[in-house]
């Protein structure tokens, strides 16, 4: 008989999951971009191009970061709520 799941923990552990397929994600399609520049680059003999993946990486680590710290700050939405509730009633 399977014991029942904890429904937060639950949450969370699908939020970190996301997170490291992100990432995964992330570091595989910037390598590519990464290698694709390389090969441009150097098999056409241009030398001093301005690294282009720059940009993407910039931008996406952004996303990246944040997905990082909703999955694994102590801060969670329903808390958050809950605060905001005892604020609202205290006046």
């Amino acid at each position: 008989m399977e014991t029942p799941r904890n429904e937060f923990l639950w949450r969370k552990a699908k939020k970190r999951a996301g997170f490291k397929m992100h990432l995964r994600t992330y570091l595989i399609v910037n390598a590519g971009l990464w290698l694709i520049y390389l090969v441009s680059t150097f098999s056409f003999g241009k030398h001093h191009v301005f690294p282009w993946p720059v940009f993407p990486m910039l931008g996406w680590g952004i996303g990246l970061i944040m997905h990082y710290f909703t999955a694994y700050s102590g801060l969670d939405e329903k808390a958050l709520a809950e605060k905001e509730y005892d604020k609202l009633i205290r006046g």
